[in-house]
């Protein structure tokens, strides 16, 4: 069965239809916290305890009553409270406690006095300002209460993360089980990385760029390498990554020539969903359904495979793991600093360098040549310029938007 076969689809529509039909996994494993950097929380992290589990100290200085303060009365130091090993003395009244930052207040006192407004003399210490209860006291469970909240489902734990956990004491987590992915290139023109060249072959670079990618979104990476373009190998590639993966990777041979065998498999044994994108570069996408798995096909161009991965298959793995924040970053406006140049009729992802300029307002430059087979063009970029289906070519001044690159691009 094919679906928005007829034309060329939007990317909004192409990842609004992918999103709608696949469901997040339901699969969870409980991990170590310092073994989770980077993994989805499967379910929500509920506090243990209080935080802080006691009342303390905001500020170095003398704890008291405030029933006991006088203006310019001294008061007795009874004794002193440090963080780790509170007061636990006799209190008489009338007098105060000297405490340190993160010390426990002691039983009774309601107020913390800072030492700046303070002056000691033989007598004990005067209070040189107003005394407020509660002052510079931090509440137990002020930060976090027990049984609370503290990390939704669908959160990817990282440096912000992580440390809460451990200041909560919990050194286990549940987490989204791994994206399992299968990666294949095919076409007969590929050779791996570091193998020589024959006549008319290339490296494969796309199956590379796209397993470093799947590895720093945290996925399972099955690496079936390159299959020579034969319906019987291809076959047999897609029956056993579909065995395997959640979702099956391929490079190339999505396109309309006389080699390209991945539309007769789609066709074959499963279903596609759609298959020309009006964007550029990126045109020739294809996804599907197979038996057991999620299929996405990427062009045979570097530009165009790394573009179509970043734009639509980075948020379908978020969006199979249940993250609940967008994959990727919210577009801003920019004024083009420079001609760029554009035909209408596609949606336009050129790669660019934005910065401020004088008046602090957002500029942004191409990178130079936009071929789809230009892959330098990403080191140089730290942003896509995003043109417009219909517009045309750009003049210098004009307002563009641009999406800052995420980290998986080096953002």
């Amino acid at each position: 069965m094919e679906l928005f076969t007829a034309g060329l689809i939007s990317l909004e529509d192409a990842r609004r239809n992918m999103l709608a039909q696949v469901s997040p996994l339901s699969d969870s494993e409980t991990v170590a916290i310092t073994a989770a950097a980077g993994r989805i929380t499967a379910e929500a992290v509920i506090s243990p305890l209080n935080v802080p589990s006691f009342a303390n100290s905001a500020m170095d200085g003398y704890a008291l009553r405030e029933a006991d303060f006088t203006r310019d009365l001294p008061l007795a130091v009874a004794g002193k409270a440090f963080a780790g090993a509170p007061y636990q003395g006799e209190w008489p009244a009338g007098s105060c406690i000297r405490i340190m930052t993160g010390a426990p207040i002691p039983p009774g006192a309601d107020a913390v006095v800072m030492q700046e407004q303070t002056e000691s003399s033989g007598q004990g210490v005067r209070i040189l300002a107003p005394v407020k209860k509660g002052q510079n006291i931090r509440l137990a469970g002020e930060d976090i209460r027990q049984g609370a909240s503290v990390l939704a489902a669908g959160v990817k734990l990282g440096v912000g993360e992580l440390p809460l956990l451990a200041s909560l004491g919990i050194s286990q987590v549940s987490v989204v089980r791994k994206l399992r992915v299968a990666v294949f290139s095919t076409g007969d023109e590929l050779q791996p990385v570091g193998e020589p060249l024959a006549a008319g072959q290339i490296y494969d670079t796309n199956r590379f760029a796209v397993h470093l990618m799947l590895d720093a979104l945290g996925c399972e990476v099955l690496d079936l390498g390159i299959i020579k373009d034969d319906p019987a190998a291809l076959r047999a590639a897609f029956r056993q990554a579909d065995a395997q993966a959640d979702v099956v990777i391929s490079s190339g041979g999505v396109s309309v020539g006389e080699a390209d065998y991945t539309k007769q498999m789609l066709d074959e044994l499963g279903e596609i969903g759609f298959w020309k994108l009006a964007m550029k570069p990126g045109k020739p996408f294809a996804f599907g359904r197979l038996p057991d798995s999620w299929f996405c096909g990427l062009p045979g161009n570097p530009v165009s495979a790394a573009v179509t991965f970043y734009q639509l298959v980075q948020p379908l793995l978020a969006h199979l793991t249940g993250q609940q924040a967008d994959a990727l970053p919210p577009r801003m406006r920019a004024r083009a600093s420079e001609v760029l140049k554009k035909s209408p009729g596609r949606l336009d992802f050129q790669r660019g360098v934005f910065s401020r300029d004088a008046t602090g307002d957002l500029q942004v430059r191409s990178t130079g040549h936009q071929g789809s087979h230009v892959f330098s063009s990403f080191s140089q970029a730290n942003c896509f310029i995003v043109l417009e289906r219909e517009r045309a070519t750009v003049q210098p001044g004009e307002w563009v938007e641009i999406e800052p690159f995420n980290a998986l691009l080096g953002g």
